[in-house]
């Protein structure tokens, strides 16, 4: 059996810096079309110098694939000019709270203060990316940070927001009282839940940010994925980091799903029987919200089964040592 992936998306991705952004982009650039970057290195892509940089040397890691860097820019207090000259090679801005993930520091501390810049992004129609998370208890971050998206999308009704990696059922519940705002959703969040990362032993290799939470917010957030809520696009938000980084007391936040996306999204909708439901979440949604034209490139994948390597060098990667149902054709193959 066969699945045909057609110019397939990922709409949230780290492709991180240097050695690892060498190991770690052939996977996204092998399966998709085009992938929307996240600026967050550790010197924050803030300005179109550094954006045209990290660009070029992300097609340097591609090699001779065909894929499509959507880049964006990591929010500040932007001027004009600068945004209009910035506005045809990026995507969107990229807002992250200060502190809150990887490599946030530069972030917004003052919600307050951001109206100005905002209002440039809606005047010239640039999208606008949230991590949207508050400093509070851990389970209770997303919810709490519901109110900034929902004064924003009010405030601002033209601008299009895009609620990053979404992980509760009250955020499906906010998306859908505003036509302007979409989210992504990740494949680890659709499988697994805090019980998976802390429930026996602890799993480093399964803690995120946001974390995954209870099965009633994962089968919300499967119920709208597989049902083909129009404004739902897949959004990796695969996060290598090396072993070093994870098997320590201060382990970072990340899940490196990147080598087992779409075969593992293939297996995960042909269960529900709703492969039909596939493409609109991985390319179709995104494109008629972003109004994108990415390259054309079809991805063929087999009902075949493989097991996931127990590493990739340096970095664990989601679902290691599982099998999983279907896997990318190769090349060449009948």
């Amino acid at each position: 059996m066969e699945f045909i992936a057609e110019t397939p998306l990922d709409m949230h991705l780290h492709l991180r810096e240097e050695e690892m952004l060498s190991l770690v982009t052939p996977f996204s650039a092998e399966q998709f079309a085009g992938g929307v970057v996240m600026p967050n290195l550790v010197e924050p892509v803030d300005s179109l110098d550094r954006l045209r940089s990290y660009r070029s040397a992300i097609q340097t890691a591609c090699g001779n694939a065909v894929f499509h860097p959507y880049m964006t820019l990591f929010f500040r207090d932007y001027s004009r000019q600068e945004l209009m000259t910035a506005r045809d090679e990026i995507i969107g801005l990229k807002l992250y709270p200060a502190g809150i993930t990887t490599q946030s520091e530069a972030g917004v501390r003052d919600f307050n203060r951001i109206e100005k810049t905002v209002a440039l992004l809606e005047e010239l129609d640039i999208p606008l990316l949230i991590h949207g998370e508050t400093a509070g208890f851990v389970m209770d971050r997303e919810k709490e940070f519901l109110p900034v998206y929902e004064r924003l999308a009010g405030a601002f009704p033209r601008l299009r927001i895009v609620m990053e990696h979404i992980t509760t059922s009250e955020a499906l519940t906010l998306l859908d009282r505003f036509d302007n705002v979409a989210a992504t959703v990740t494949l680890h969040h659709l499988l697994i839940t805090l019980d998976d990362m802390a429930g026996d032993l602890l799993r480093p290799d399964l803690f995120c940010k946001p974390i995954a939470k209870t099965p009633r917010d994962r089968e919300a957030l499967r119920r709208a994925v597989l049902e083909g809520h129009p404004r739902l696009m897949f959004g990796s938000d695969s996060a290598p980091h090396p072993r070093h980084r994870k098997e320590c007391l201060d382990c970072a936040a990340g899940v490196f799903s990147a080598p087992v996306a779409l075969p593992a999204l293939v297996q995960l909708f042909e269960e529900a029987d709703c492969l039909d439901k596939l493409p609109a979440f991985i390319s179709t949604n995104a494109q008629r919200f972003y109004r994108i034209s990415p390259p054309a490139k079809n991805v063929r994948l087999e009902r075949r089964p493989w097991q996931v390597p127990e590493h990739y060098e340096t970095v664990t990667p989601f679902l290691a040592e599982k099998t999983i149902a279907w896997r990318l054709k190769p090349s060449g193959s009948d």
